[in-house]
């Protein structure tokens, strides 16, 4: 049997009309699928019913993912569960492409296992590309403002470059690497702690990260003024901004705490956490 799991939400609500159009691609009959909104679904009971000769297709994007790995982190899961890009940012499928080649669809069974942890606001959960606490979480925030009041295609980049300019407050950031020595850093736009490369529907936050590796990177931007930040920004989009080592500080850690000085948006693979102080990751 082919189970098409869908979330309803992904895509600016239009992920039932991509599990449509996959079903319509594969060229299964009625009687060969089985489609499902993932939106209140029971996942760890639901592969209880799946077999090896069957094959889950997941139809979302890079939060869709979060929430499948996160409730089936303890759960063997007995076929393959092919990923197909239903999302906005698909962040991760674009790292996985780049850097382990496949034929044909992605089988993310062995990417939503072992995956990385966060503390945040008295929650743990485990994430899949990346944590963006700062300008990337604030994105976020009025993101989901807009989609709330009815927008429907959201420009990222215009409206980082936005929050660059105008709106965005840079706080005081008190990082801590494994558990050693607090450093400050002061006028801080970034503080990520990335599993994979990417995040924010292309930036290549941390280039040289490697998912299957055992450990995070850190990436702090700090210390620049607006117009110099602005100047640097695309270079995200290619992974060149590491290059700017004045305002860009990259570190590999097995554990990264951050604290502001001022309650800033973060978001967890792209899922928005409001008014956040401090985090703790780890892997």
């Amino acid at each position: 049997m082919n189970y098409v799991l869908f979330n309803n939400l992904a895509n600016n609500g239009e992920g039932e009309k991509w599990a449509d159009a996959l079903v319509q691609k594969l060229g299964v009959k009625e009687d060969e699928y089985k489609k499902t909104n993932l939106v209140g679904l029971d996942l760890p009971a639901f592969v209880k019913d799946v077999t090896a000769e069957d094959i889950i297709y997941l139809v979302g994007g890079d939060g869709t993912l979060n929430r499948l790995a996160n409730d089936l982190q303890d759960t063997e899961v007995p076929c393959p569960i092919l990923l197909i890009s239903g999302g906005t940012g698909n962040d991760f499928l674009k790292d996985i492409t780049e850097n382990y080649p496949t034929d044909g669809y992605t089988d993310v069974r062995e990417y939503i296992k072992n995956l990385p942890t966060i503390k945040v606001k008295g929650t743990t959960c485990h994430f899949i590309n990346g944590i963006g606490y700062g300008i990337d979480g604030m994105c976020c925030e009025v993101a989901d403002q807009l989609k709330a009041a009815g927008k429907k295609k959201i420009n990222y980049t215009g409206l980082s470059i936005k929050l660059l300019l105008f709106k965005y407050k840079t706080p005081n950031a008190t990082v801590t690497i494994d558990d050693g020595e607090e450093k400050t850093y002061h006028k801080v736009w970034l503080a990520s702690a990335m599993n994979g490369r990417y995040y924010g529907g292309g930036m290549k936050v941390a280039p040289d990260q490697d998912r299957k590796g055992d450990s995070l990177t850190c990436v702090i931007w700090h210390g620049s003024g607006r117009v110099k930040t602005l100047a640097a920004f695309p270079k995200i989009f290619e992974g060149k901004h590491v290059e700017k080592t004045d305002m860009i500080t990259v570190i590999p850690a097995k554990k990264v705490k951050v604290k502001f000085d001022i309650p800033t948006a973060m978001q967890i693979d792209g899922e928005t956490v409001l008014g956040v102080t401090e985090y703790e990751a780890w892997k």
